[in-house]
């Protein structure tokens, strides 16, 4: 699960501007993605499920999210400082070409590592964007402590998820991510009204989710995404924490 304060993406010291295909997948497997609009359900839960390769694309224009080449998102809490990359990589996973976003959390005070990972997403011809698995890395004292929460699409047992759906409707459920015992997030729409302020700016009719993971059934996360931005606010009940976006390039 991408905590607040402890988002999971890779360093974009490391790997914006790098171009070229990642490593292979697992092959291609055969299956239809879900859209509440076509009636097909969304996955829930460890339901497994097979993604057919000429259903998806790297051209990830979902309004409430859309993922270009070369969008950069930073954003800010008590304790960190996260940037989001969307960089010129892709990975294929499962015969499944995805995009590349990396992110770095790092101490603001010392500039220090605290967790850096790749994410890795594809959209489906209905518009729903999936998360088809992370490389992630936990930082102490300058060096990889961790590497827990990693997970990938077909491997292991572990499945993709959606992370915005192509036509979100209030009540609306949805999984994020499967891989048991290590990430099983899980989301339900809210609204599609809330205005939310942050340091970028102020924003109306924003996508508001509640995520929430057995894993840790005492943390409640809501996010809010911005159309043609994307997600600008990320909150917690658990002890107020508070994840701003502060700048935004396109």
């Amino acid at each position: 699960m991408k905590h607040l304060l402890t988002i999971a993406t890779a360093c974009c010291l490391l790997f914006v501007g790098a171009c070229g295909d990642d490593d292979s997948g697992n092959g291609s497997t055969t299956s239809t993605s879900g859209s509440a609009e076509t009636g097909t359900a969304l996955p829930q839960g460890s339901d497994p499920v097979k993604l057919d390769p000429a259903d998806f694309t790297t051209e990830i224009d979902n309004p409430y999210w859309p993922i270009s080449k070369g969008k950069r998102w930073v954003y800010r809490s008590t304790e960190e400082r996260i940037v989001v990359t969307r960089t010129n990589r892709q990975k294929t996973v499962a015969g499944v070409k995805a995009v590349v976003l990396t992110d770095v959390v790092t101490r603001p005070d010392s500039g220090d590592y605290v967790e850096v990972t790749a994410d890795w997403y594809a959209q489906d011809s209905d518009g729903n964007v999936w998360y088809l698995g992370e490389d992630t890395k936990e930082y102490e004292n300058g060096k990889v402590a961790s590497t827990k929460g990693s997970w990938e699409h077909g491997v292991n047992g572990a499945y993709a998820g959606i992370i915005v759906p192509a036509n979100p409707r209030p009540g609306m459920t949805y999984r994020q991510e499967y891989y048991k015992g290590e990430a099983e997030d899980q989301a339900k729409v809210l609204r599609l009204d809330a205005k939310v302020t942050v340091p970028f700016g102020t924003f109306e009719n924003c996508l508001e989710t509640e995520d929430t993971t057995p894993l840790e059934p005492d943390v409640v996360e809501k996010k809010y995404y911005a159309k043609g931005i994307g997600n600008v606010l990320r909150t917690t009940a658990e002890g107020g924490g508070r994840e701003e976006l502060v700048s935004f390039t396109k």
